[in-house]
C-alpha cells in the first residue's frame, strides 16, 4: 500500500515537514527579509550620494543584499534536508515511501518550489524597495537588464538552496553542509580568483550573480553564468541522491 502512495501525497507530506519546522520555515522567510532589508537599508543610507553608491555596476548594486540573502538560502536547503538524518527519521520516511529516488526527488521539489516562489518575490521587492531610496539615481523596470535580473535573482537563490540541500544529503548533516558551504561561497571565490586567474568566475556565487550585472565580466554571460550555478546544484543533488540510495537509513 505504501509503495503505491501517490506522488502528490508525498509532495504534500514534504511540504508539511517544511511548514511545520520553525527553523526551516524561518530560514525561508529570512531569504526575503535579509535580501530586502539589507538592500533597502543600505540604499537608504548611501543611495542618493552618487550613481554608483551601491557599486560600480548599478544593476548588481540594486540587489546588494543578495550576498546576505544567499546565506539564508543555504540555511533553508540544509535545514529542509537535515531533519531526515536525525533520530531515524529517514527510516520512518522510507517506511511510508520505500522508493528512495521518489522520496528524494519529492524532497528536492519541496525545496525548489518554495525557494523559487520566495526568490521571485524577493527579487521584485528588493529592486523596488532599494530603488525607492535612490532618488535621481534610481533604475526603472524599463532599463536594460532589470527584468532579467529580477527573475534571475530568484532562480539564483533557488539554485543555492538546492546546492545546499544536495550537500546536506551527501554529508548527512546540515551543520557540516553549512560549515562547508558558507565559507565556500564567501571566501573560496576570492582565493581561487587570486591564485588561478579567472577560475573564480566559475564558482557558484560568482557565476550565478552574472545574471545581475548590466554587462558581462569574463567568459560568462548572464544566462551561462546562471547555468554554471545550476550545474553546481545538479552535481550536489546527484551526489546526495547516490548517498541516499546506497547508504543504510
Amino acid at each position: 500500500m505504501n509503495a503505491a502512495l501517490p506522488t502528490v501525497a508525498v509532495l504534500h507530506s514534504e511540504w508539511i515537514k517544511i511548514r511545520s519546522a520553525r527553523a526551516v520555515l524561518g530560514s525561508l522567510l529570512a531569504v526575503f527579509a535579509t535580501t530586502v532589508g539589507v538592500t533597502a537599508l543600505t540604499a537608504g543610507v548611501v543611495g542618493t550620494s552618487q550613481p554608483g553608491a551601491l557599486g560600480e555596476d548599478r544593476l548588481l548594486g540594486a540587489f546588494f543584499g543578495i550576498t546576505f540573502g544567499q546565506l539564508a538560502a543555504v540555511a533553508f536547503g540544509a535545514t529542509a534536508f537535515a531533519g531526515e538524518f536525525r533520530g531515524g527519521a529517514l527510516r520512518v520516511s522510507l517506511t511510508a515511501v520505500p522508493h528512495r529516488t521518489r522520496l528524494y526527488l519529492s524532497k528536492v521539489v519541496a525545496v525548489a518550489g518554495p525557494a523559487f516562489v520566495v526568490g521571485q518575490l524577493t527579487g521584485l521587492v528588493t529592486f523596488s524597495a532599494g530603488q525607492a531610496f535612490m532618488g535621481e539615481h534610481a533604475l526603472s523596470l524599463g532599463d536594460p537588464g532589470v527584468i532579467r535580473a529580477m527573475f534571475g535573482s530568484g532562480v539564483y537563490l533557488m539554485l543555492i538552496a538546492l546546492l545546499s540541500a544536495g550537500l546536506t544529503a551527501l554529508a548527512r548533516s546540515g551543520t557540516l553542509a553549512l560549515g562547508l558551504l558558507i565559507p565556500f561561497l564567501l571566501i573560496v571565490p576570492f582565493v581561487v580568483g587570486q591564485v588561478a586567474g579567472g577560475a573564480g568566475q566559475f564558482m557558484p556565487d560568482r557565476a550565478g550573480q552574472a545574471v545581475l550585472r548590466i554587462r558581462a565580466e569574463g567568459a560568462l554571460g548572464p544566462w551561462t553564468g546562471l547555468g554554471v550555478t545550476g550545474l553546481w546544484a545538479l552535481v550536489a543533488l546527484s551526489a546526495g541522491w547516490l548517498a541516499v540510495r546506497r547508504r543504510d537509513a
